[in-house]
C-alpha cells in the first residue's frame, strides 16, 4: 500500500503529485467539514426533543472544539513520526463514530461524548492535512493551506440543505447517523493516499515573496519564542468572533425572527437561516485561498490588517441590521469572508518563522488557540440569555478584530523583519 504513491513520486510527478497530495487533503477537510459547520442546524431540534437548554447542548460543541484543537499538537507528533496513513485511517473512524454516538444520545453526557470523540477525529485530519500542505507547498504556503482550509470552511456548503431537511423529514437522529457514517467513510478512503514528502520528492520550486527564517524549529524551540505567543494571542482573538457566529447563527436567526423569512438573491429563494448558513459556507472557503494567495503577494501582516478589519466592520453592521433577512443573508456572509482566512493566514506565517520539517506539530499548537477560543461560546450564550441581547458578545468580538488587525501591522510585521534577519537567511 505504501509503494503506491512512492512509485508515483519517483516516477517523475514531481510537481504534479504534490498537487495530487493537496487535492487529497482537501477531499479528507471536506468530509469532516459538517462536524462544526453542520452543528447549527442540530441545537435547536435537540433542546426541542430533550429541552436541556441552548447553553447546556452547546457545551458539546465547546467540547468538540477543544478536542479538535488542543489535541492537534499531539497528534501531529505522531504523523510528523509514523506518516499520515494510519493516524489519519484512526481519524476517519472517530469521525463516524462521533455523529453514530450523537444519533443515539439520550443523556447530555452521551452527546458530550459524541462531540469529544468526533472533536479527536476531526483534528487528526484537520492537522495532517494542513501540515501536509505546508510540506509540499513551502513556496506557496499561503495558497496551499488556504486551499486546504477552505474545504474545511466550504466543505459543508453543499449538504446544508440536504442535512436540514433530513432533521425535518426524519429527524436529526437519522442525518447525525447517516451523514457520520458516509463521511467517516470518506476520511478512511483518503488515508489510503497521503503521503508526507521526502527531500527527493520534492521538486525545485520557485523563491517565494514572502520571506522565511530557513531554519526548521522544534516545537519546544518554538514554544520558548515571542513570535509564537503573539501570533497565539492574535490568533485567540481574531477567531472568537466567527467562531461564536458559526455556533449561535440558528439561535441568533430565530431571536431576530428571521430564520424562516423567505429570501431572494442572485435567482435563489430560500427561507433566511438555511440561506445564510450555505452562503456562509461558500464565502468562508472562498476567503481562505483567497487570502492566502494574497498574502503570498502583499505579506502576511498586511493581509491579516485588511481582512480583520473587514470581519470587525462586518459584525457591527449584522448586528445593526440583523433584523431584516436579506441584509441578515448578506452581513452573515461576509462575516465569515473576514473571519475564515485565519485558518490560511496564522499556519502559513508559522511555516515561515519555524520552518517545514515540524509544520504539523508547530501549527498544531498555534491551532489550539481555536479551543481556547472556544471557551467564549458557552459565555456568549450564558451573557445572552442574562441581558436578554446579543449585543455585548459581539461588541467584544469587533474589540477582538480591531486588537488584531493593529497587532498584525504594528507588531508582528516589524518583530517579523527582525526574526528573518536574526534567522541568518530567507526564502
Amino acid at each position: 500500500m505504501a509503494t503506491v504513491p512512492m512509485t508515483m513520486a519517483h516516477a517523475g510527478a514531481g510537481r504534479n503529485y504534490r498537487w495530487f497530495q493537496l487535492f487529497v487533503g482537501i477531499v479528507g477537510m471536506v468530509a469532516v467539514a459538517n462536524l462544526q459547520y453542520g452543528w447549527t442546524l442540530f441545537v435547536n431540534p435537540i433542546d426541542a426533543k430533550f429541552h436541556w437548554t441552548r447553553t447546556l447542548i452547546q457545551v458539546a460543541f465547546t467540547l468538540f472544539v477543544l478536542t479538535e484543537t488542543w489535541l492537534v499538537p499531539f497528534e501531529g507528533y505522531l504523523v510528523d513520526r509514523f506518516g499520515p496513513r494510519v493516524i489519519v485511517a484512526v481519524g476517519g473512524i472517530l469521525v463516524g463514530l462521533g455523529w453514530v454516538l450523537n444519533s443515539m444520545a439520550q443523556s447530555l453526557p452521551q452527546l458530550y461524548l459524541g462531540g469529544i470523540i468526533g472533536g479527536i477525529g476531526a483534528g487528526i485530519v484537520y492537522g495532517t492535512s494542513i501540515g501536509n500542505a505546508l510540506k509540499w507547498f513551502p513556496d506557496r504556503r499561503g495558497l496551499a493551506a488556504g486551499l486546504t482550509a477552505a474545504a474545511f470552511g466550504a466543505g459543508s456548503a453543499l449538504t446544508v440543505v440536504p442535512i436540514a431537511n433530513m432533521i425535518k423529514t426524519s429527524g436529526y437522529q437519522a442525518a447525525f447517523l447517516w451523514f457520520g457514517l458516509g463521511q467517516g467513510l470518506v476520511v478512511l478512503l483518503t488515508a489510503f493516499f497521503l503521503q508526507a514528502p521526502t527531500a527527493a520528492m520534492m521538486p525545485q520550486a520557485p523563491k517565494a515573496r514572502v520571506e522565511s527564517s530557513g531554519r526548521d524549529y522544534t516545537p519546544f524551540e518554538m514554544l520558548k519564542t515571542g513570535p509564537f505567543w503573539l501570533l497565539y494571542v492574535m490568533f485567540t482573538m481574531a477567531v472568537t468572533g466567527g467562531l461564536m457566529a458559526t455556533a449561535q447563527l440558528g439561535p441568533i436567526a430565530r431571536d431576530y425572527k428571521v430564520s424562516d423569512v423567505p429570501v431572494s438573491l442572485m435567482g435563489v429563494t430560500l427561507a433566511a437561516l438555511p440561506f445564510a448558513l450555505s452562503l456562509d459556507r461558500i464565502l468562508n472557503g472562498i476567503t481562505r485561498p483567497f487570502f492566502g494567495w494574497v498574502s503570498d503577494q502583499i505579506g502576511r501582516e498586511n493581509t491579516m490588517f485588511i481582512a480583520f478589519g473587514l470581519e470587525g466592520i462586518a459584525i457591527t453592521l449584522l448586528i445593526t441590521y440583523a433584523h431584516i433577512p436579506l441584509l441578515f443573508v448578506v452581513l452573515s456572509g461576509l462575516v465569515f469572508f473576514g473571519w475564515g482566512e485565519v485558518y490560511s493566514l496564522f499556519p502559513a506565517t508559522c511555516g515561515d518563522l519555524f520552518g517545514r520539517k515540524y509544520a504539523t506539530t508547530n501549527y498544531g499548537a498555534l491551532y489550539t488557540a481555536k479551543g481556547t477560543a472556544s471557551l467564549l461560546v458557552p459565555l456568549g450564550s450564558y451573557i445572552q440569555a442574562a441581558t436578554g441581547s446579543w449585543l455585548p458578545i459581539f461588541r467584544l468580538s469587533i474589540g477582538f478584530d480591531f486588537a488584531a488587525a493593529l497587532l498584525a501591522l504594528f507588531v508582528l510585521k516589524p518583530l517579523r523583519k527582525r526574526w528573518i534577519a536574526a534567522g541568518g537567511k530567507s526564502g
